[in-house]
């Protein structure tokens, strides 16, 4: 039986243990959901006059966050950042609720979405949408002009999205290469505030790259879709406008780490170890003429990042890829107040959770959850063993979710390469394991199994490879390697 790519994407789903479909009773709550966060008893600081935006992908309608930005007498810069107040309206305990603690986070397929919540709240009633007012969380912080943040805190308060943006468009403007966006041009003064958001996002990204933040630039490709058909793969490499919310988002996230430190409240933290493959990494530099400490050093890492991205920009996303593989994965992570952070090797930071995307990630909610408990002075609605679990767990599903799109777009590459097998192509290896070896193509970017010739491969390893056969259902794409002067 042959199966179309939604059938293949909600198969995915089921088999990964993520429920693609939202229960009876999660419907039925959602039914006398009538209304956003914008009223509550009590009373709100009211920023709506302010020139909040978002910037975010095209076809975006999950807002979970607007930013702006004020200028300061010291020289300084204030930057906001509001983000959605998704627990007033998503109740604790109930269907909906019980269905985002199940998936923890939206899957995002090129054939489908799968929300945490419905649409009719991630895009609506809790989506920080152009013009509506709604309640949300304030992460302030006072930036220097260095970049450095000299203070910051939380609270709540009423915002209005005054333009909805566009990555592409808001980075082509800021580069010179594109015009205004329109949703800015109709806003008296956003195009000041767009570049006050840029010259102090580039400040705080150089000062993070300064202490050891490893800058990468990795490919995921995005199917061209048509009358069902995938006509095409297309990738979307890094831009201003995204390393501008990138930096904003890092020191949100950073603020509402501190402020449940503070307040003496567990949190959830976002952590990537030390990387257990060191030593591969330091034999990738080695084979570059460069040379790493023996022990992991994450400023020296990014140090030697830098000069490679300068040297060879093309087959940067190459390295930072065999980079990425080598570093390994990123987890959740219980907190306890006056334990030492685990930190986050790739940022260079101690203090780190996920808070700024609460419309597509539970361990947002949840933090959500503790800012308002720590707010009114209240005892936090998890318990520790619960918070313990629902680390492991958010963890798992995250996991879970990420095969899920990988698995899906193999599903979309191997129906595109279908009429290209016996075609040769360059590649990197991507991955090395008992379970075998597998390459990522330049172009098309895709990634498959080497099933001839892989003995002796490791990860960042450049190939020419020769593809053999594709498996649309099972989203497999295997190659041969082929064996020239090289390798």
């Amino acid at each position: 039986m042959t199966h179309s790519l939604l059938d293949i994407a909600r198969l995915a789903m089921v088999s990964r243990g993520l429920e693609p479909d939202f229960p009876k009773n999660a419907l039925r709550e959602l039914a006398g959901i009538t209304a956003g966060a914008t009223e509550q008893n009590e009373k709100l600081p009211d920023m709506t006059h302010f020139l909040w935006c978002s910037i975010d992908n095209d076809d975006s309608m999950d807002l979970d966050q607007v930013t702006v930005a004020e200028s300061l007498p010291t020289g300084g810069v204030k930057i906001r950042v509001g983000v959605a107040d998704v627990g007033a309206v998503v109740k604790i305990g109930g269907p909906i609720d019980q269905h985002a603690k199940s998936n923890t986070t939206s899957v995002y397929t090129e054939v489908k979405v799968f929300p945490m919540l419905p649409e009719k709240l991630s895009t609506n009633l809790t989506s920080l949408s152009e013009g509506e007012v709604r309640i949300a969380f304030i992460m302030e912080m006072v930036v220097n002009q260095k970049g450095e943040v000299e203070s910051s805190t939380v609270y709540r308060a009423l915002v209005r999205n005054q333009a909805k943006l566009a990555y592409n468009s808001v980075s082509d403007w800021l580069e010179g290469n594109g015009p205004l966006p329109e949703a800015a041009r109709r806003v008296e003064g956003m195009d000041e505030q767009l570049r006050m958001q840029d010259q102090v996002a580039q400040k705080m990204r150089c000062l993070r790259y300064l202490h050891g933040a490893l800058e990468l630039e990795t490919i995921e490709p995005h199917a061209v879709m048509k009358d069902g058909q995938v006509i095409d793969l297309k990738y979307e490499r890094k831009n201003r406008a995204r390393e501008l919310i990138e930096d904003f988002m890092i020191a949100a996230n950073g603020t509402t780490a501190r402020y449940l430190t503070d307040a003496g409240f567990p949190a959830l933290r976002r952590v990537v170890r030390a990387p257990e493959r060191w030593e591969r990494i330091v034999q990738v530099a080695r084979d570059l003429g460069e040379k790493l400490p023996h022990q992991p050093d994450s400023k020296a890492l990014s140090e030697f990042l830098s000069r490679q991205k300068a040297a060879d920009p093309l087959r940067f996303p190459d390295l930072s890829l065999s980079i990425v593989k080598l570093l390994g994965r990123g987890e959740y992570a219980l907190e306890m107040p006056g334990e030492a952070p685990l930190g986050h090797f790739g940022l260079a930071v101690q203090d780190y959770t996920h808070s700024t995307a609460p419309n597509r990630r539970f361990p947002d909610l949840i933090a959500q959850r503790l800012l308002m408990a720590a707010q009114k002075k209240e005892a936090a609605p998890y318990d520790v063993s619960e918070l313990r679990a629902l680390a492991s767990h958010c963890t798992t599903q995250e996991d879970a979710a990420e095969k899920v799109e990988r698995q899906v777009r193999k599903s979309i590459s191997a129906s595109f390469l279908k009429s290209k097998i016996g075609k040769q192509f360059d590649g990197i290896v991507v991955g090395v394991s008992d379970k075998g070896t597998w390459a990522r193509v330049l172009y098309p970017p895709v990634d498959g199994m080497v099933v001839h010739g892989q003995h002796g491969l490791d990860v960042g390893d450049k190939v020419r490879l020769k593809l053999v056969d594709v498996n649309i259902e099972r989203g497999f794409i295997d190659f041969a390697r082929v064996h020239t002067n090289n390798n």
